[in-house]
């Protein structure tokens, strides 16, 4: 519990649950992932996806890239400063518990 108040005393930003899902499915499993991936993981809507990648896109934790192969998908791709948040999350909450983001970063 003390880990968890010293992360809402840091100043980082406030994430939903959802957002949150997010980077956890982006972060940990394999990808490519697409927001219809996502959206059909969450058993929410597509928009609904939108809405939680425009904040971790404004925020950097995430980014859209169109596929090149057919410009109707779009991949959502980890940053190095996802990867960052994450970690630094993890170490708020014990240590290692999230795992060493960094290294999957591929931005």
């Amino acid at each position: 519990m003390a880990g968890l108040v010293d992360y809402v005393r840091s100043g980082e930003p406030d994430l939903t649950n959802r957002q949150m899902a997010l980077m956890m499915i982006v972060y940990l499993q394999p990808g490519p992932h697409t927001v219809r991936g996502l959206a059909r993981a969450l058993n929410v809507s597509k928009p609904v996806v939108t809405r939680a990648l425009n904040r971790l896109g404004t925020l950097g934790y995430l980014r859209r890239q169109r596929d090149d192969a057919d410009k109707r998908n779009i991949f959502v791709a980890q940053t190095n400063e996802g990867a960052n948040f994450l970690a630094e999350f993890g170490q708020f909450m014990g240590g290692d518990g999230v795992g060493d983001f960094r290294q999957h970063a591929s931005a």
